[in-house]
This record gives structure tokens, C-alpha cells and sequence, in this order.
């Protein structure tokens, strides 16, 4: 038998993340108690109510934690482990494993019941077994559980109810019989890290602490592009003790996350100890545990497969914030995949009363934020894209799932990271990589012709920005098609070189400089205060946003206010900064996405009509040419992704440059 999943039960966790963990149960507990077939189906109202409590009281009243880490729940009430770490997450393994049943050994002492559930595709709830307890010494349970139900979904966990005295739980744990095949696969961890040495140093602190973690790790390759060294930090030491022989760091260039990633995945093969690798980004907070829980699938899986941690908000910890990824085909834009939500919530909607979370979800690939490659996998597709940052993630799952190797994002593997909202990585120096990579990746693998509606939303993408204007990015956004339209020799050589250069571009726009403060510029003021008084609403229907285009296109041939010259004419923070917005007005001081910071941005005609002229012109040229781009780039992937190409970027990378 071999161990998949354990049980995470800490005395020391923060509340903000502990409805992640444990769970305490009134009502719902009492209307399953008394339930005497399996399908519950509660109305939303009841759902609303009953997490409305578990947010509001936690477990207190239910139960508690002690300090050797056991779960009690009180006399006559319920526990739960149906949640996000600690719910069996049987619909995954159903799918993409050899594995057909699940055993569930539980270790318990006191008095009331242990009862175990499992959900349909549908969130329907199921009592399977219930077991009455009544002992003063520990007493193990062995429940065997067939995962054969769970085609679409769906799964297991298992709840603590107090008779009339307390009930406790030390352990429970999620085997498998393996039957003499299978072994335990080791891993190296690749983490790239660009001045963050605090939080790197941090994380591998915390990896030194997780024994069992350690055991299954062969190196954990530290990839430093930056000039802030992770050996000069002051807890460096602390963690390099901690490691010892296993921690390797690597200094090189700065080649974004793609370059990072490449040469530890380089690495790995190089070294040949490892059967997967593991990239992580240097400033997550991982739930170690999880390290465990996708080798073990990986290791089970039925076929190579890239295995995944989800992505928790670093800032509002409850959060689930990317629960899985896909990239639609015809738009070809990346999201969360088909009927899952980002941004949920489990401290008010815990995973019981969540229908969509009992549903497996299929994805196209997963953020490197947590994703682990099998070796095999490597020497077969290659190496990342030198991409430098922004959809190499995308498009490695997107070239393993051509070769016929899935991805898969685990439930109860996952980190915390900062949120994409916290960002507005479309308008800085980001805005070429997002610009490029996209239209590259879909000249490799998108199946529409001329990548079906791409060209045209990127030409709309250009409009918004200079409706908005936000020169640079839209220059940037031409500087992104030029380089795609030489062709794919220049990737290499650009994940070298373009950083410097996008920094140096965007000095010649107002809307890439930021200052500090709003009193940084003079104060807004406008000739003519709006219409009636009234501020602009955004156009709902289409007639309303092709007559606001038109209003807002006709503006940019206006000579330009000389009020707005010498003042702005508004205070626009990030979260109003939309196209038809700015579109009304001369100049407009607007916020940065982090608050940090602000730029004055400034109309100006000339430049709106040149790039306008280029933008059309060279969407055209992108059109036409599309097929014969795509044969191209498809016809160089091969020497792109491989290790031998890459060796030679490392070493013509020079000393790191600042940050942007």
C-alpha cells in the first residue's frame, strides 16, 4: 500500500486559511444525520445560511485543534474534512491514473460516529460508510472505496461527530495498493528567482523543514538572474544548512521566467537523477504536502503526464484565485477553463456547497507557479520557448498535449501567489511579451485558419490603447508583430536583448512615466464640466459602443485643449482606466494596478495617426502571411526548445539588469 494523501491537521494555522483545512458543521450536519439515502439537495438558501456560520464561527463551538495536532469535535457536533486540502479528490484519480479503489485509514479515539461521504459530478452529497466509535485507546478503520462512480467527477471525505462525549482524530490517510509495481519517483526543483531574495530564501527555509518532502527531492536548483544575490542574503546559511548537498544555485543572465525554468529543466536532464522537475516561482508560499500528493499521481498516472498545483491569493488567503487554465481556440486567449470561477472564496462557500467543484476539470496546461514535468517529457518536447515571460507556461502544455502528454491541475496541490489583479501587466514593458507570445504560440498550435479571430482582436487591442492613450504599449504592441513578421531566428537573440530595449522605448511616452504621488502633477481642471453633470457610463449594448467609438475615434482629430496641456483633465484611477473613458478626454492623470504610482497620459494627435496607419498596415501583412509564418515557426520549433540552443543564451548571458 502506498500512501497518496494524508491528512493536514496543524495546531499552529492562521484562521484566514484554516476553512481550507477543517470545517465545522450545525444544520448541515444534523439534516445529513438524518438522511437515510445517500443524495442530499439542499437549496441555495440553505447552502447561503449554513456557510454563512462556518465563515462566521469557524470551528469554534464544533471543535478544536490541540497542539499534537488532533482534531476533536465536540459532543454533538460535527467536523468536516470535505475541504479543499483535505477532501479526496476521487474524480482525478478516476480519470488519469491506473488506480481503481482507494483505501481510507483512519486513526480515532472517544466516542460518537466516523462517517465518510462522497459527491457526484453533480455535487450531490452520499453518506458511504458510517462507523460508530467508542474507546478510550486509538482505534484504526480501514475503509475500502471504489472509485469506479466517479467518471466525471466527484469525492471523498470524512467527517467527525461527537456523541456524548468528545471524539478525536490523530490521522487519516488515502492508500493505494500498488501491488508491487510503481516506485516512488524522485524530483528535482527548479526555481527561478529575479531579486526576491527574501522570498526565496524563505522557501527554501520551509523545504528544509519538510522531512519527508527532502526524502523524495534529489537537488533543488535555484536559477539567480538577478542582481540582488540569493547567497548574500542573511538567512542563506540557515537554508543552506538545511539542504546541504542538495541546493544548488546558478547565476546567469536575466532570460525572464522562460530562460529561468529552461535551465533547470536543462539541468535535471543533465544530471539524470531525477524522474520529474518541479518548477516553482520564487515568491509562492507552497503548501509542501502537495509536493507529495503530485508525485504520487504522477507516479500512478496512467501515461507521462505534467501535474500541477492550483494558485491561492497570497493576499486574501481563502481565495482560490486560478483553480485551472485553457486557452480558447478561436480567440486564442488564455482563462480560467470552461465552469470554473476565479477569485472563489472557501471561507464563505466552502467545497460541499460549491456545485462546480465536484465536476473534474480538463485544462490545456498550468501556471508555473507549481508544475511538475516528468523528465521524459523534457527530452521528448524540449525545452520552454525563449519567450522570457508570459505564455511559455501556455505553450509548453499545449506543445506536451500535441505529443501526447496531458496536463493535469491537481485539487490539494497548490500555492499561494500574488494575484493577476494586483497587476496590470498589459500596458507596461510586459505589453510586447503578451503581445508576441501570444500570436506565436497560436502560429504553433492554434487549429483555426490565420489563427482565427487573433489578428483581429490584437488590431482591437491597438485601438483601445490608442483611444486610451497609452502610446507605448500600443508601440510596443508593432515592435512585438515586426519581430514575429522576421521570423523565429530572433527569439533567441531577443530573449537576450529586448528587455533593455522595451525600457528604453518607453522613455519617449508620457504614459510609461510614473511618479510616486498625484501631487506630483498640477491640479485636474477642465474648461467645460460634463454634459448635464452627468459622468460617462460604460456602452452596454453594441449600438451604444460603436457609437462611443465613433465619438471617441472622431475626438483624436481634434487639435488637442491647451488647458490640457497645462493640467489634466482628470483623476482616473486603474479601475476606471477603460477605452471609453479615457477616450473623452485631452490628458489624464491615471493610477498604477498596485496604487503605487501614477503617469500623466496625454493625446496627441500626430502620434495617434501614425501609429494608427502602421497598426492597420502591418495587421494586413500579419494576415497574409500567417500560413506561411506559421510553416515556418512550426518547421523551427525543434531547434527553439532545445537544450543545445539553450546552452548557447546561457552563455551569452551578461550581468543581470536592474528591474523594470
Amino acid at each position: 500500500m502506498r500512501v497518496v494523501q494524508r491528512t493536514i491537521i496543524r495546531a499552529d494555522q492562521e484562521l484566514d486559511i484554516r476553512p481550507l483545512y477543517v470545517g465545522g458543521l450545525s444544520s448541515i450536519g444534523t439534516q445529513e444525520e438524518s438522511r437515510q439515502s445517500g443524495e442530499d439537495s439542499w437549496d441555495d438558501d440553505t447552502h447561503a445560511a449554513a456557510a454563512a456560520e462556518e465563515a462566521a464561527e469557524g470551528i469554534g463551538g464544533f471543535g478544536r485543534v490541540t497542539e499534537e495536532a488532533v482534531l476533536v469535535a465536540s459532543p454533538d457536533r460535527r467536523m468536516t474534512l470535505g475541504t479543499y486540502f483535505n477532501a479526496f479528490p476521487a474524480g482525478y484519480w478516476r480519470r488519469w491514473t491506473t488506480v481503481t479503489e482507494v483505501h481510507l485509514r483512519a486513526t480515532v479515539r472517544g466516542h460518537g460516529n466516523l462517517l465518510v461521504y462522497r459527491s457526484t459530478a453533480k455535487g450531490h452529497q452520499q453518506r458511504e460508510f458510517s462507523r460508530r466509535v467508542d474507546t478510550d485507546g486509538w482505534e484504526t478503520f480501514d475503509f475500502q472505496l471504489t472509485l469506479k462512480p466517479f467518471i466525471d467527477g466527484g469525492w471523498y471525505w470524512i467527517d467527525l461527530e461527537g456523541g456524548d462525549t468528545e471524539i478525536e482524530l490523530q490521522s487519516a490517510d488515502w492508500l493505494v495498493d500498488i501491488d508491487g509495481g510503481s516506485d516512488t519517483g524522485s524530483i528535482s526543483i527548479g526555481i527561478t528567482t529575479f531579486n526576491r531574495p527574501d522570498f526565496c530564501v524563505d522557501q527554501l527555509i520551509e523545504l528544509g523543514k519538510a522531512t519527508e518532502v527532502l526524502e523524495v527531492i534529489d537537488d533543488i536548483i535555484v536559477v539567480d538572474q538577478g542582481s540582488q544575490k540569493v547567497v548574500e542574503h542573511e538567512s542563506y546559511e540557515q537554508a543552506k544548512s538545511a539542504l546541504g548537498d542538495k541546493l544548488v544555485v546558478i547565476e546567469q543572465g536575466n532570460l525572464g521566467g522562460s530562460g529561468g525554468f529552461s535551465r533547470a529543466m536543462k539541468e535535471t536532464i543533465e544530471r539524470g537523477k531525477s524522474d520529474y522537475c518541479l518548477l516553482l516561482d520564487d515568491d509562492v508560499v507552497c503548501e509542501t504536502e502537495g509536493i507529495l500528493r503530485g508525485l504520487a499521481f504522477a507516479d500512478l498516472a496512467k501515461h507521462p503526464t505534467v501535474v500541477g498545483g492550483q494558485m491561492f491569493s497570497l493576499y486574501d488567503r481563502s481565495v482560490l484565485h486560478a483553480y485551472g487554465e485553457t486557452v480558447k481556440p478561436y480567440t486564442w486567449f488564455w482563462g480560467p477553463a470552461p465552469k470554473t470561477t476565479h477569485g472563489h472564496n472557501f471561507a464563505t462557500k466552502s467545497l460541499r456547497s460549491t456545485e462546480w467543484l465536484h465536476q473534474r476539470i480538463d485544462v490545456d496546461y498550468n501556471g508555473w507557479w507549481m508544475c511538475m514535468i516528468p523528465t521524459s517529457v523534457i527530452r521528448e518536447v524540449g525545452l520552454s520557448l525563449p519567450m522570457f515571460i508570459k505564455w511559455d507556461d501556455a505553450e509548453f502544455g499545449l506543445r506536451a498535449r500535441e505529443a501526447g502528454f496531458p496536463t493535469v491541475t491537481l485539487p490539494g496541490m497548490a500555492v499561494w501567489h500574488v494575484p493577476w489583479h494586483e497587476k496590470d501587466d498589459t500596458i507596461d514593458w510586459q505589453a510586447y511579451f503578451h503581445r508576441r507570445n501570444r500570436i506565436v504560440a497560436a502560429l504553433l498550435h492554434s487549429p483555426y485558419e490565420r489563427g482565427g479571430r487573433l489578428v483581429r482582436e490584437s488590431l482591437e487591442t491597438q485601438i483601445r490603447h490608442l483611444l486610451s492613450m497609452q502610446y507605448a504599449p500600443a508601440e510596443m504592441g508593432l515592435l512585438a508583430i515586426e519581430d514575429i513578421l522576421e521570423g523565429p531566428h530572433r527569439m533567441h537573440r531577443d530573449v537576450l536583448e529586448r528587455l533593455p530595449e522595451l525600457r528604453a522605448l518607453r522613455q519617449n511616452y508620457p504614459d510609461s512615466q510614473m511618479r510616486p504621488a498625484l501631487d506630483a502633477y498640477p491640479a485636474t481642471w477642465r474648461r467645460k464640466p460634463p454634459k448635464k453633470g452627468r459622468n460617462p457610463l460604460a456602452p452596454s449594448t453594441k449600438l451604444a459602443k460603436m457609437k462611443t467609438l465613433a465619438v471617441g475615434a472622431l475626438h483624436q482629430f481634434k487639435p488637442v485643449r491647451d488647458t490640457a496641456v497645462r493640467n489634466p483633465e482628470a483623476t482616473v484611477p486603474h479601475i476606471d482606466q477603460k477605452w471609453w473613458l479615457l477616450s473623452q478626454f485631452d490628458s489624464a492623470v491615471v493610477s498604477a494596478a498596485d496604487g503605487s504610482a501614477a503617469a500623466w497620459y496625454q493625446r496627441n494627435p500626430e502620434q495617434f495617426r501614425d501609429l494608427l496607419r502602421r497598426s492597420v498596415a502591418i495587421h494586413a501583412r500579419l494576415w497574409k502571411d500567417w500560413e506561411t509564418l506559421s510553416q515556418t515557426y512550426r518547421e523551427s520549433l525543434p531547434d527553439l526548445v532545445s537544450p543545445e540552443t539553450w546552452e548557447k543564451t546561457f552563455e551569452q548571458s551578461v550581468t543581470p539588469h536592474e528591474q523594470p
